[in-house]
C-alpha cells in the first residue's frame, strides 16, 4: 500500500517523500495570510522538527523557498520564521495549439502569469510540421526572456486538442485540425531552446481542468467533470483532486458522446455526436447567426455576437443555446452517473454563455442524476478564462516540481 500524500514516508524514498511533503506545506501556505513556520510544518506532517528544519534548509539552499522577516505570535517564546516559495526561482513554460491560434504562457513557482501570447491564425491551413514549428519559437521567445531574468525553467507542456498519448506522445488524432499520429515532442525539440529540456504533451481539456484544480475553482470540489466548449468539445476529469486520464490517457472525448445515433455526421467519423448538437458550430447553425466558428482564445466574435443577441433577447438566439444546453446536460448527466462527482465546470465558450446555456444543463441533470434528490450537483462557469488550457500546461510544469523537488534538484 503507498504511504498517503501528505503524511510523512517511513520506508524507501524516505528523504524525496518528505521533501515534497514540505515543499507542498509551503505551497499551501503561501497562499495564506499566515505562511507557515518550521514548527507549524512539522505540527502538520507528523515529521520531527529536525528533519523538517534539515529538510528546509535544502530548499532554502535550492533557492525554492525563502524565509521571510520573524512575525511575533501570540503565544509565548520567540518569533516565528515564516517560509514562502520563491517567485524568482523557476518557471514553467505552456503551450498550445488549437484550431484558430497559438499561445505561449510562462508562470512562476507560486503560478503566478509572467507572460502570456496569443497569435491568431487558422491552424488547419498548415501542416503539423509548420504549426509546431511556429508554437515552438513562440516558447523559444519566452524562454530566453526567462533566462535571461536568470531564472530556470522546469520544462515544457504543449496543450493538443484530441487523442493525446501524454505525456511523449503521439498524437493520435486531432479532428478539428485535420491532424493523426504526429510526433509532436520530435517536431517541436527541432527548436534548439526546446531540445534541452523537458518536454511533454497534454490534451488541452485535461489542462483546462487542472488549471480549475490549481486555481481552487469548482467552487472548492476536488471532484469534478470541467466541459470545454469551443469548436469541439472535451472534457477534464478530477476525482478526489487528482486528474483521471483513463486506460490510454484519452479520457473525457465527451464531444463524441452520441447523443443520436442517427444524427449528422460528425468530423471523427461517427454521427450523432455532441458536438454535432451543442459545439459552437451547431449553436451557431441553430440560431442562424451568420459567423464562422471561432475559438474563446482565437477569436471571440461569434461568442460576442451570440452573448449580445441573447442578452438582447432574440428569440432564436435563446432556443438554440437553450437546445445545446439540453444536449449538454443529457450527456453531462451520464458522466455524472458513472463518476458521481458533485461538480459540473463549464469552461471556453460555455463560460459567457453560461447565463443561457447553464439552468438548461442544470434541469438535465437534476432530472437525470440519481443520486440528485440527495446530493445535488452544480453546474457553475468555469473561474479561469478562455486561456484554461495553456495556463494549466505552464501550471503542470511547476507543479511537477513541488510534486517532485528531489528529481529537480538532481537534474537542476
Amino acid at each position: 500500500m503507498s504511504t498517503p500524500r501528505n503524511e510523512p514516508a517511513r520506508t524507501g524514498g524516505v528523504r524525496e517523500h518528505n521533501l515534497a511533503l514540505v515543499l507542498r506545506q509551503v505551497a499551501q501556505g503561501s497562499r495564506t495570510a499566515t505562511p507557515p513556520s518550521r514548527a507549524d510544518i512539522a505540527a502538520a506532517t507528523g515529521l520531527t522538527r529536525a528533519t523538517v528544519s534539515s529538510l528546509v534548509d535544502v530548499l532554502v539552499g535550492a533557492g525554492l523557498v525563502e524565509e521571510l522577516a520573524p512575525v511575533a505570535r501570540t503565544r509565548a517564546g520567540r518569533p516565528a520564521t515564516g517560509l514562502a516559495l520563491r517567485a524568482d526561482a523557476v518557471s514553467g513554460v505552456g503551450l498550445e495549439v488549437n484550431v484558430d491560434y497559438l499561445a505561449v504562457c510562462v508562470v512562476d513557482l507560486t503560478g503566478a502569469v509572467r507572460h502570456r501570447r496569443v497569435v491568431d491564425g487558422d491552424q488547419r491551413t498548415r501542416t503539423p510540421a509548420t504549426a509546431l514549428r511556429r508554437v515552438a519559437r513562440l516558447g523559444a521567445r519566452a524562454i530566453a526572456g526567462e533566462r535571461a531574468t536568470g531564472r530556470a525553467v522546469a520544462g515544457v507542456t504543449i496543450a493538443l486538442p484530441g487523442l493525446v498519448q501524454a505525456p511523449h506522445g503521439p498524437l493520435r488524432l486531432a479532428p478539428n485540425l485535420g491532424w493523426r499520429d504526429v510526433d509532436v515532442v520530435g517536431l517541436l525539440t527541432r527548436e534548439p531552446t526546446l531540445a534541452g529540456l523537458p518536454v511533454t504533451i497534454d490534451n488541452e481539456a485535461d489542462l483546462a481542468a487542472l488549471a480549475e484544480l490549481y486555481a481552487g475553482g469548482a467552487g472548492g470540489s476536488t471532484s469534478f467533470v470541467h466541459v470545454s466548449g469551443e469548436v469541439g468539445i472535451g472534457a477534464g476529469i478530477v476525482l478526489d483532486g487528482r486528474l483521471y486520464r483513463g486506460r490510454h490517457g484519452w479520457s473525457g472525448e465527451i464531444g463524441h458522446v452520441a447523443v443520436r445515433p442517427d444524427g449528422p455526421a460528425c468530423r471523427c467519423g461517427a454521427g450523432g455526436c455532441l458536438e454535432q448538437y451543442a459545439g459552437q458550430e451547431a449553436i451557431l447553425r441553430a440560431a442562424g447567426v451568420p459567423a464562422d466558428a471561432a475559438t474563446s482564445m482565437g477569436g471571440s466574435s461569434a461568442v460576442d455576437r451570440i452573448a449580445g443577441l441573447a442578452r438582447a433577447g432574440h428569440p432564436e438566439v435563446r432556443a438554440a443555446l437553450a437546445g445545446a444546453g439540453a444536449a449538454l446536460g443529457l450527456v453531462v448527466a451520464g458522466a455524472v452517473n458513472l463518476l458521481d462527482v458533485d461538480t459540473v465546470v463549464l469552461g471556453g465558450i460555455y463560460a459567457p454563455l453560461a447565463e443561457w446555456i447553464g439552468p438548461a444543463v442544470a434541469a438535465e441533470v437534476d432530472r437525470r442524476v440519481l443520486g440528485a434528490p440527495w446530493a445535488p450537483v452544480e453546474v457553475r462557469a468555469s473561474s479561469v478564462g478562455p486561456d484554461a488550457a495553456v495556463l494549466g500546461a505552464a501550471r503542470s510544469v511547476v507543479q511537477g516540481v513541488l510534486d517532485d523537488p528531489a528529481s529537480w534538484l538532481t537534474a537542476a
